[in-house]
């Protein structure tokens, strides 16, 4: 008999971590080669780890909700023959041990009780917590500490400056408007962690809990809120040249290239030639600094299986032509319907756009995708009567026209980027060749 180490696989170049959402297999039970162990969750992507090998499943290293590093092992396979795989040598074990003691024998020494951090409306890594408990740091004063990682986590790094802070600044000597509010030393609850107003319940209503991801989208959307200042800018596009074109050639498109011509490639093929010639839209903010992306990745609104949304991302989406971007849309949208999407998939956007239309909506104010400064609504075709202008005189005419909904950050984009940016990706639409090729 051997033992196989199951651990979490890489799943992209910029995912670190993930958590177990449910293990399909109990300790005892059968498992066969490529067959699914647990399910795990990232911070946007649900899936699924499978077993290299066959065999027994003997022990579980991690529970239900448990947050698991890239690399960690997570479980245990015992299988017919081979070489027997240590789950941690001896040195390794002693080092884990000592180090392990030594920590708790300094939690003990400086926190008189231990602290639930369960309570926390923030995400706290393990790291975190034990440095919190160290220095005797309440869930409270890591609710008033700005985190500076991931979707506004608190990091160690801005903990131990919190420690610092707190150990070293005396409360008069604090100005304020200008000192962090980790600086002072009877912490005040941060207005994110306000309670919202209670809600009174009648004997007929339902009650629902969010399932983990609307939960998530939540999170995001009031962070985004909270951290950018939106501003929108709205324009009408005459998209008949669009129409026709499409109508006359998605047939011969699907039969040449296997791949159904919808519109939402055409539209990403104009906002990624706007966005290279307008690349102040194309950056993302941190802190005080602008960072300034080298490649266009193109988010895209889709929905899941579920009805939840995510956003996918168009790597390099400006050198793709008319063909790729088809194969890259449909690509992506039918695995997040059919809930394939990798975690990667949904890392490295750089601008999003979303299709409001598709529900009947004329145009929305969509929330920016952080850390994002833009992301670009596109609303309901219609026909509609609209002004011709010809050399022989201006003339009432049935056209195709949508409305383009720009939201962006106020905090780093002016109303005369946003503005242009938007008019560009009309003045693509518009200037449509209808002979072109595909």
């Amino acid at each position: 008999m051997a033992r196989f180490e199951l651990k979490l696989p890489k799943m992209g170049e910029s995912v670190a971590e993930a958590t177990i959402t449910n293990w399909l297999k109990e300790v005892g039970d059968k498992i066969e080669a490529d067959e699914a162990v647990l399910e795990i969750a990232t911070d946007k992507v649900d899936s699924e780890v499978p077993s290299e090998v066959s065999g027994i499943l003997i022990e579980q290293l991690f529970g239900k909700d448990d947050l698991v590093q890239v690399g960690q092992t997570i479980a245990i396979i015992e299988t017919e023959g081979g070489e027997l795989v240590p789950i941690v040598k001896e040195a390794v074990a002693a080092e884990v041990v000592a180090e392990v003691t030594k920590t708790v024998d300094a939690a003990k020494e400086s926190v008189a009780a231990p602290v639930d951090f369960s309570d926390s409306e923030k995400f706290l890594s393990p790291l975190v917590k034990n440095i919190a408990k160290e220095e005797g740091v309440s869930v409270a004063e890591l609710a008033a500490i700005s985190g500076t990682g991931k979707e506004g986590r608190v990091t160690k790094n801005d903990i131990l400056e919190y420690v610092k802070n707190r150990t070293s600044q005396p409360v008069a000597s604090i100005a304020i408007g200008t000192a962090p509010v980790a600086a002072v030393q009877k912490p005040v609850a941060a207005p994110v962690a306000q309670k919202a107003a209670p809600v009174s319940v009648s004997g007929g209503d339902e009650i629902i809990e969010m399932d983990r991801m609307r939960k998530l989208i939540a999170g995001y959307m009031v962070a985004s809120v909270q951290t950018s200042a939106h501003v929108q800018s709205f324009i009408e596009v005459d998209v008949t040249n669009i129409v026709k074109w499409r109508e006359k050639n998605k047939n011969a498109f699907e039969k040449r290239e296997g791949e159904k011509l919808t519109y939402t490639p055409i539209f990403m093929e104009a906002v990624a030639k706007a966005l290279k010639d307008f690349p102040g839209m194309n950056i993302s903010v941190d802190g005080d600094y602008i960072i300034k992306k080298k490649n266009i990745n193109l988010g895209m609104a889709a929905s899941l299986p579920n009805g939840n949304l995510i956003v996918p991302v168009i790597k390099n989406a400006d050198q793709l032509n008319l063909v790729g971007m088809a194969k890259a849309v449909n690509d992506l949208g039918g695995r997040a319907k059919a809930g394939k999407l990798k975690p990667d998939d949904t890392q490295g956007g750089t601008y999003t756009v979303t299709n409001v239309g598709t529900f009947g909506s004329v145009f929305g104010t969509p929330i920016i995708n952080q850390p994002q400064v833009g992301i670009l609504a596109l609303g309901a075709i219609r026909k509609m009567p609209a002004v011709i202008e010809t050399p022989e005189g201006d003339f009432i005419g049935i056209r195709q026209k949508m409305f383009l909904s720009h939201s962006y950050d106020h905090r780093v984009v002016d109303g005369a980027l946003g503005g242009s940016f938007v008019k560009r990706v009309a003045e693509y639409l518009e200037a449509f060749d209808v002979n072109r090729d595909f």
